[in-house]
């Protein structure tokens, strides 16, 4: 497979701001970068992404792959992106079938900066088939344990969401963090890390993939999630009612407020092995 070249533009992901307290002192602080980005593929306008830019080429990547405007990376051949304009230029092999058809209908989406889709939302929804993946309450544990001691944009900036890509050690007891994204939106996190997945080597992958996300649930993604072949997906934060309804219909295991030893597991419960001595006491409910 030949895969897309790709430039590394690389934007400050924090700037400094000056600001006045409750106590009317001055000071300075660090708040996330946000960046408008305008796709063109072959020349044509496609959408404006509203980034960081951590790694934009990853981002428009996977954002044309979760739209199903691509088949693989294969399909591009480069990805040029310039700060200076606010433009990353895609240039593919043989172009994008029908991509006026395709691109006229946008649904607007539940995620930060109110992003949208193109196309029918649960077109394809049927094809899709999950691996075999199971996660113990142990692989669990140590999946958020990672995400909690992981250095982030969020904890000295703030305002950001944040997704990262696990593979499970054989055996139920490791986990290894393979990508760590974070973004002014989920969606942009998990379009980028479908971008970096894209751009692997075949054999670099190895193990059960289990995704996370500081964001909700929704809809949008655990289709995203599923389209990157995981079939175990944690967050930090709930579902909604269409995120569980997608999750129950293609077997997803989805896993939601997820801190320290709690969590909820909403859809899938067949992918966790419980081991509930883990979990300690539990807390008497409040009088």
């Amino acid at each position: 497979m030949t895969l897309p070249r790709l430039t590394r533009a690389r934007a400050p992901l924090t700037r400094e701001v000056e600001i006045v307290d409750e106590h009317g002192e001055r000071g300075t602080v660090s708040i996330p970068a946000e960046r408008d980005l305008t796709v063109y593929v072959d020349r044509r306008e496609l959408v404006t992404l509203m980034t960081l830019g951590a790694e934009p080429e990853l981002l428009v990547l996977g954002y044309l792959l979760n739209q199903r405007l691509i088949e693989s990376a294969s399909d591009v051949e480069s990805i040029t992106v310039d700060w200076e304009v606010g433009g990353a230029a895609v240039r593919t092999h043989s172009g994008i079938d029908r991509i006026e058809e395709r691109t006229a209908k946008k649904v607007v989406t539940t995620g930060c900066g109110q992003g949208s889709v193109f196309g029918e939302l649960m077109a394809g929804i049927e094809r899709l088939r999950l691996p075999d993946t199971r996660i113990t309450q142990t692989q669990l544990y140590a999946l958020v344990n990672t995400i909690r001691v992981q250095e982030s944009t969020y904890k000295s900036a703030g305002s950001v969401h944040g997704c990262a890509l696990f593979t499970l050690d054989e055996g139920g007891a490791g986990v290894r963090m393979r990508c760590f994204v974070e973004d002014v939106g989920r969606h942009n996190a998990i379009d980028t890390i479908a971008g970096w997945i894209a751009m692997q080597p075949a054999n670099e992958l190895g193990g059960a993939r289990v995704f996370y996300t500081t964001g909700r649930l929704t809809s949008e993604m655990i289709i995203k999630s599923a389209q990157m072949g995981v079939a175990v997906v944690v967050s930090r934060s709930g579902i909604t009612q269409m995120g569980h309804e997608v999750a129950s219909r293609v077997g997803l295991c989805a896993i939601g407020r997820a801190t320290n030893r709690r969590f909820l597991c909403f859809a899938g419960a067949d992918r966790l092995e419980l081991q509930p001595e883990l979990a300690g006491a539990r807390q008497p409910a409040a009088a």
